[in-house]
């Protein structure tokens, strides 16, 4: 669904040139931003947006590096008031991953390709490495809990990535089977958590 441009009045330009760039995005992807457009739609001086933004690669950038800091807040939140279950930690981490995910598939697309650009800025990388140093110490979590099997945290973090991001990416483009297609975010992702679950536990030797 398309929006009407927004005309810019006052206060933060920079604020609401991303704003705008990210409806932009949604609307119509990567290909479509033009800083040249969005100062139209702003209502401001077509050479303004260079102020904030020297070309279009730094407006990506800039909206890359905003979507991996609401990301890795939105994973903190998830922790907040939560018992000392790792399941139920993980759970609600998971849960809050795939609605970011299907609220964005867009700007989460933009934010990975960008982190892996060989030019990627140090506070973009930063950044998103708050998000899986989060799960990553969840699962650090997990093993001194006993309720995950131990190792290299490694050796069970990429299981559980690659577990999460194909779901997420199967939700965020409509590919997920026609019983779960019409359901809310997340709804189905249970099942997964729980064969994650598995995956993670410790093996019987260990108990």
């Amino acid at each position: 669904m398309q929006t009407s441009p927004r005309r810019y009045h006052h206060g933060d330009l920079r604020a609401a040139l991303l704003t705008r760039a990210e409806e932009t995005l949604r609307e119509r992807g990567p290909a479509a931003l033009s800083l040249r457009e969005l100062a139209r739609d702003l209502g401001v001086s077509h050479a303004a947006p260079s102020r904030h933004f020297k070309d279009k690669q730094a407006l990506l950038d800039a909206l890359a590096l905003d979507g991996f800091e609401r990301l890795a807040a939105t994973a903190e939140a998830s922790q907040e008031g939560l018992g000392d279950g790792f399941a139920e930690r993980l759970r609600a981490l998971v849960h809050a991953y795939v609605s970011f995910a299907s609220a964005n598939a867009e700007l989460l697309d933009l934010m990975y390709s960008t982190k892996h650009d060989p030019d990627a800025s140090k506070a973009l990388v930063a950044v998103a490495f708050r998000w899986s140093d989060h799960a990553i110490s969840l699962i650090e979590y997990g093993q001194r809990r006993g309720e995950v099997r131990q190792g290299p945290v490694m050796g069970v973090a990429l299981p559980v990535f690659a577990a999460l991001h194909g779901y997420a990416d199967l939700a965020a483009t409509g590919m997920l089977p026609p019983d779960t297609a019409d359901e809310e975010p997340g709804q189905g992702l249970d099942e997964v958590l729980e064969f994650i679950l598995r995956g993670a536990a410790p093996d019987p030797a260990e108990a």
